[in-house]
């Protein structure tokens, strides 16, 4: 038997069957279409890498002198000093320069490191300009290495010169002391009688 609806039971279905459909169409996923298929590699054969750029030219001077900073660190003061020699008087080759200055600091002569570095960082040519922000870095911590090392070499005179005075000070009461144990005694002061 067929039944009649009313007119709002069949929009209040309507409205709701379209309620669903959109809350369905809502919650499912977009498809992602598939990524293109990689095309198959060349046989041709390819184009040389291009030259690096300026900063990364630039970088190599630093990071082979920072390569030989770690191999100075390793060695032993003897190694140091024979590396000294064989670097002899770099001229104005810049990473020479920086190399020696280097191995003088590791041996703790720092003014003639820094007195090489002021050097190189004279110079105008490309390599000099290359190795100059390290060279800047490396004499302002060389400079402030020298400050700390005088102040340290003033305190422990200053402790030595202490030291001294405390010796001589300390002589000085053993004696006063050795002169009031050969005091003879005096005798006791007697009460007198009011």
């Amino acid at each position: 038997m067929l039944r009649r609806t009313s007119p709002s039971s069949l929009a209040r279905a309507a409205s709701l069957a379209a309620a669903l459909l959109l809350a369905g169409c809502a919650a499912t996923p977009l498809a992602v279409p598939p990524a293109p298929a990689a095309p198959p590699p060349s046989l041709e054969p390819r184009a040389p890498a291009p030259a690096p750029s300026a900063p990364a030219a630039a970088a190599a001077p630093v990071t082979l002198a920072l390569a030989y900073a770690d191999h100075l660190r390793a060695s032993t003061p003897a190694e140091v000093a024979a590396e000294i020699a064989r670097l002899g008087e770099p001229g104005e080759a810049a990473q020479r320069q920086l190399q020696l200055a280097l191995a003088l600091a590791q041996s703790h002569d720092l003014a003639r490191a820094q007195a090489l570095l002021q050097k190189l960082l004279a110079q105008a040519d490309p390599e000099s300009q290359a190795l100059q922000p390290l060279a800047r870095l490396l004499a302002a911590q060389y400079a402030e290495q020298r400050r700390v090392e005088d102040q340290l070499e003033r305190q422990n005179q200053q402790l030595r010169d202490s030291q001294r005075r405390i010796d001589q000070l300390n002589e000085r009461l053993e004696a006063v002391r050795a002169i009031e144990r050969s005091l003879p005694s005096r005798p006791a002061a007697r009460g007198t009688a009011p």
